[in-house]
């Protein structure tokens, strides 16, 4: 059946998350409020808002399970309009604290607005991410951030040596690896998306650089925690 007859929404959601009712009202608010901003302001594309549940929620979601069970904090980087960042602070808000990383005032505004309408508790640094002191997070997530190579170099001053990275990545995975590899020691492991068949989650352990030449040679179309334009689709 076409996808516009058998749309994806809070029930299909919660089918597969299997998330409380209470996480799941958490973010059917966040969902409202979204919808509510995007009219005024550009917080993700307005053509995937009628696949908001599937192409945001779930995608985001889908980290979840490959967060590790001893994890007590993670720091979600480029957070954007809060994915993954807020759907995960929603749905491990028992066990994990987390900190939204964002560089535009905007956006860290509707990210204080949507916790607060979730009755969530998180932090929010509106900073851009080479400007924020080195703090290690058991956890560190990024969707849609940057290539993969500055994404590492973001990621390196908020990793310990236990920490675990999480970054939803889109076709290009597979070239960024091979890129990153050139400057970062690291184990690095691969998980088909379940929202996009050309998609991957890339997980990264043991992060350490290779001190060779500078990742920040990566395309300066990326801006420091701006959302990356390409290599996910939005």
């Amino acid at each position: 059946m076409p996808e516009a007859e058998n749309p994806f929404g809070p029930a299909e959601f919660a089918a597969r998350t299997n998330v409380s009712r209470k996480t799941l009202a958490q973010l059917a608010a966040y969902a409202d409020l979204l919808t509510d901003w995007s009219a005024r302001h550009n917080l993700v594309a307005r053509s995937t808002l009628p696949d908001l549940w599937r192409r945001h929620m779930w995608d985001s979601a889908q980290l979840a399970p490959l967060v590790p069970p001893a994890a007590r904090s993670l720091a979600d980087l480029g957070s954007g309009a809060g994915f993954p960042g807020l759907v995960l602070a929603a749905l491990l808000q028992d066990r994990v604290t987390v900190t939204l990383h964002e560089a535009t005032a905007k956006k860290c505004a509707f990210l204080a607005a949507a916790a607060e309408r979730m009755g969530l508790a998180v932090t929010i640094r509106n900073a851009r991410m080479e400007e924020l002191p080195v703090q290690p997070f058991d956890v560190v997530t990024a969707r849609a951030c940057a290539p993969l190579p500055l994404l590492l170099d973001y990621a390196h001053r908020f990793t310990g040596p236990n920490s675990v990275c999480l970054f939803l990545k889109g076709q290009n995975v597979g070239s960024e690896l091979t890129e990153a590899t050139k400057y970062w020691k690291m184990e690095a492991s691969q998980t088909p998306s379940a929202t996009d068949p050309s998609g991957a989650i890339v997980t990264v352990k043991k992060l350490g650089s290779r001190h060779v030449a500078s990742p920040k040679s990566a395309p300066k179309t990326t801006r420091a925690g701006r959302r990356q334009p390409e290599g996910r689709r939005r």
